[in-house]
């Protein structure tokens, strides 16, 4: 890239960051307590919901880890997005709502041990020490997805050393996320997602031009590999069984136990705003998954020569297709995806320390002055301790996201459900659920071959569901009914 080039992608991405902090800024002024810091004080509209919790969501592997998992294996990949888009829609329409009230209900709890905590009179502490454990385990490899994923981006934008790119993406996520908190992230999301849905949309759009349509577009992917025009094939022509397409859909039970979706679904202003809500996220999560799948398919018969790294595909499409203004603005949404998901990770777990380890074990009595204070330094330690596990080059984005994903979606996903739905669940089925699901993923994980191909987030929800059934049916039930 030559230096005129990379001039006018920094300016970019100086007035980007400027704008990130200026957001972050105004929201700091208006942070004033814990719930403020956590939640933003329940205040969010239809419109920073929705889009807040799809962009936080979907992090930076939506523009490099999906484009490249298409790059490589074709239609294969319209598993894995139909799993995503039918699992967001379920967590909207089965857990939105219910969550917002029986969190408000349940002492007003801000983070989501201490609403399973007060929901099951939990006098022990320990479903929030757990759960904060696990929030905390996970959550570092999440991070640090989205620490690689900003490493590539600077790496391949400005030939900085693999280190000092991931520092750099670190640093300005860090600095917004911990003066800012709940407000700061929300809005930057808001602005990070519309964004990321203009250059996923410009992309592939572009690039068809440039191939000469959608018919010669084929016909060129078609002359490269036929085998990637078959979503019941892999990219060498052998059938899919039935534990890759299982694991590929199954990407979808995850949402019902991510803690940084979950919140914004407590912090919307009413639950008459979640209809509106609920339309506008399904509409950006369909066209994103959409053209981020055509990004990696359209990337085949626009290069001569097979990428060395496949997630680059769009950097590389970026480069190739635009001027650098507006290359810039497209790369600058790769580093929104990357940001709107680090902070809302790096808030929900500072959120769980503070909250339901500082709070619960050390200083029960802390003033609300002291816990922002706590919660602004666990983002930074945080931050630090996912930096030092993204300092692996060879990291790939999407086996760093599907890993967390997995832990949380069996860890929370049943035990939230089974909350709000059952009223014979038990203090102690929770505690079952939660330390099933997250070990099994956890075990699961080191094990390869055979049945151990399945993508652990399946055995992990199984394992979870029947240990909460199994400990909550041999006691009498607690909590509220």
């Amino acid at each position: 890239m030559g230096e005129t080039a990379e001039l006018a992608i920094g300016a970019t991405f100086l007035v980007y960051l400027l704008l990130m902090l200026a957001i972050g800024f105004w929201a700091w002024r208006r942070t004033s307590n814990l719930s403020d810091f956590v939640l933003g004080g329940r205040s969010l509209g239809s419109w920073v919901t929705a889009l807040s919790a799809s962009a936080s969501d979907m992090s930076g592997w939506l523009l490099l880890g999906l484009p490249g998992y298409a790059y490589l294996s074709g239609l294969e990949s319209l598993w894995l997005a139909a799993g995503l888009a039918v699992g967001t829609w379920l967590n909207w329409r089965l857990v939105a709502g219910r969550l917002r009230i029986a969190s408000e209900q349940a002492g007003n709890a801000l983070t989501l041990p201490e609403y399973l905590s007060n929901r099951f009179n939990d006098e022990s502490g320990l479903i929030r020490i757990i759960s904060a454990f696990f929030i905390l385990l996970f959550f570092l490899f999440y991070t640090s997805s989205g620490l690689v994923a900003g490493g590539k981006l600077f790496e391949s934008v400005f030939g900085l050393p693999y280190v000092w790119a991931v520092a750099a993406g670190a640093l300005t996520v860090i600095l917004y996320t911990t003066f800012g908190g709940f407000i700061a992230v929300s809005w930057t999301d808001l602005l990070q997602g519309l964004l990321m849905l203009a250059a996923l949309l410009a992309v592939p759009l572009i690039a068809l031009g440039e191939l000469g349509g959608v018919a010669e577009a084929l016909s060129r992917l078609e002359q490269r590999n036929p085998h990637l025009l078959d979503p019941f094939s892999d990219n060498s022509g052998v059938p899919l069984g039935w534990i890759t397409i299982v694991s590929l859909a199954a990407w979808g039970l995850g949402y019902f136990g991510q803690p940084h979706i979950l919140a914004r679904f407590k912090a919307i202003r009413s639950v008459r705003q979640l209809p509106l809500a609920r339309r506008i996220a399904m509409s950006w999560v369909v066209l994103s998954l959409i053209a981020a799948s055509l990004v990696g398919l359209v990337g085949v018969p626009s290069f001569d020569q097979p990428l060395a790294d496949a997630e680059r595909v769009f950097i590389e499409l970026v480069g190739l297709l635009f001027h650098p203004l507006i290359a810039g603005i497209c790369l600058a949404a790769i580093l929104a995806a990357i940001m709107s998901t680090a902070d809302s990770q790096l808030l929900v777990a500072s959120s769980a320390f503070t909250e339901d380890l500082y709070r619960v074990l050390w200083r029960r009595q802390a003033s609300e002055r002291e816990l922002v204070l706590v919660g602004r330094l666990a983002v930074v330690g945080i931050a630090a301790a996912a930096f030092l596990l993204a300092l692996d080059p060879d990291s790939q984005v999407l086996d760093l996201v599907a890993y967390a994903w997995a832990g949380f979606g069996a860890a929370f996903g049943p035990v939230v459900v089974f909350s709000l739905y059952w009223s014979r669940m038990s203090r102690n089925g929770v505690l079952a659920g939660i330390i099933a699901g997250g070990v099994t993923v956890v075990l699961w994980k080191q094990l390869q071959g055979g049945i151990f191909d399945l993508y652990e987030i399946v055995p992990g929800i199984l394992v979870a569901t029947l240990a909460i059934l199994l400990v909550s049916r041999l006691e009498r039930p607690a909590g509220v009914e």
